[in-house]
């Protein structure tokens, strides 16, 4: 047996079935819910950050330039209002969307699922003193409080109407009027058991609930920014998408939480007018690694529009358009690369390389970092000057991945396309030869 046939049994048998179960499993599909859910208001939000902190130097002394930095100064707090409002408060919108998704899947009402884990949220991370009440943690900080909180409430919530505690009334009252009394004990029990434990942590730690998680996870968050963490989950994310798994719906649904809170903390940053402390976020993620979907085809889709072999060259016709958007099914499976043993070096290598040239440059300060949320579908060098204050040197960053990815695929390609068109001549020969039947 070939080691390459070896590695795809280890991967049909072990790794397939243990994808497939982590990507189906509820609070994974809750948690990934829950950050599209919140998805359109952070990316507005962050979008709101380049009228906030405009794209110039402070001393700049072109006309337009200087009025916009002084139309900044003066407006700064009325300007980021809607900021605050939206990426300030990103854990009351995955608090709420991670219980509606819980909720659908234990057919409650998701409206009153996602209300009780927002509530949930609330009673530990809005700590109430000299009447103000904390904003700390309802935005990066506080999303692995959101996290926990919801899926607790919403598994409560399902398990005490599994087991009927709950409070019936007649069929006659109406439907909305019966959900309000049936989430009564439910709303009960969270208060009850939250409020106390938060109560006693604090007594005994000094620290609230989402201060607790942020102190006991700082290791791992701050793991999840180093080099190895971005290649880990680069090299996941393509074996999966290899055997054919949508690893980046797994990968990202794992990583999204870390990226949000390493998002907030670069805003922050950038707000306070300090150093951005993070490298690793969604944004490197899509615009360097990713460039024209999972494998960074988009280079590769240009070279099939030259192949001398016609199936792939009308694989580049389809797929070069929707690779400009990050969507390159079609490259994968019409090509394909999904399950092709030519492809697996350069499929899983390319990102890893780009992810490794990206990281150093950015660390030795060539690359401006990420400060915002973009639609993962915005085309590779718009959306990392984008992601980066629209700064010029990732889209730089951007064209040199893509022509590594380009010299990367060139020689596999070749090599394939030698097989297509030895196939075709066989084929072709095959057919002359064969005897032509007279009616």
């Amino acid at each position: 047996m070939s080691m390459y046939q070896k590695m795809v049994n280890v991967i049909e048998q072990k790794v397939t079935p243990m994808a497939g179960a982590m990507g189906s499993q509820r609070h994974v599909i809750a948690i990934r819910d829950g950050f599209i859910s919140a998805l359109p208001f952070m990316i507005i939000g962050s979008f709101l950050l380049v009228f906030i902190f405009p794209p110039f130097s402070p001393d700049s002394s072109w006309g337009f330039a200087r009025s916009w930095l002084n139309f900044s100064l003066t407006y700064r707090e009325q300007l980021m209002l809607p900021f605050n409002l939206s990426m300030g408060v990103m854990t009351f919108f995955i608090s709420v969307g991670i219980g509606a998704s819980l909720g659908k899947h234990y057919k409650l009402d998701p409206i009153m699922t996602g209300l009780l884990a927002f509530m949930a949220f609330l009673l530990v991370a809005a700590p109430y003193k000299d009447g103000q009440i904390s904003t700390q943690f309802f935005s990066g900080q506080g999303i692995f409080t959101a996290l926990i909180t919801a899926i607790y409430a919403s598994e409560m919530y399902a398990f005490l109407k599994r087991h009927n505690i709950t409070i019936r009334l007649p069929k006659e009252v109406p439907t909305g009027v019966a959900r309000s009394f049936e989430i009564l004990i439910p709303v009960v029990v969270i208060v009850a058991t939250l409020h106390p434990l938060n109560l006693f942590i604090e007594s005994t730690t000094g620290m609230i609930i989402p201060e607790a998680i942020m102190h006991l996870l700082a290791p791992l968050v701050s793991a999840s920014d180093s080099l190895p963490a971005i290649l880990i989950s680069v090299f996941i994310c393509q074996i999966l998408w290899f055997a054919g798994i949508h690893g980046a719906l797994i990968v990202t649904g794992i990583m999204n939480p870390f990226w949000m809170a390493n998002l907030s903390a670069n805003q922050t940053a950038l707000a306070a007018g300090n150093v951005l402390p993070h490298i690793y976020l969604q944004g490197f993620w899509d615009h360097y690694l990713l460039i024209g979907g999972v494998g960074s085809t988009l280079p590769l889709a240009f070279l099939l529009l030259r192949s001398r072999a016609i199936h792939l060259r009308t694989i580049g016709k389809m797929g070069v358009v929707p690779s400009f958007f990050n969507i390159n099914e079609p490259i994968l499976f019409g090509t394909p690369i999904i399950m092709n043993p030519l492809f697996f070096l350069p499929f899983t290598l390319v990102p890893m390389i780009n992810a490794t040239l990206a990281y150093i440059a950015t660390k030795l300060g060539w690359i401006a970092q990420v400060v915002s949320l973009t639609p993962w579908t915005t085309p590779a060098p718009i959306g990392a000057s984008w992601a980066a204050n629209w700064a010029v040197s990732p889209v730089i960053m951007c064209l040199i991945c893509m022509v590594m990815s380009a010299v990367m695929y060139y020689p596999f390609l070749k090599a394939y396309e030698r097989t297509l068109l030895k196939q075709d001549e066989e084929r072709n020969a095959q057919d002359e030869s064969s005897p032509v039947t007279v009616n």
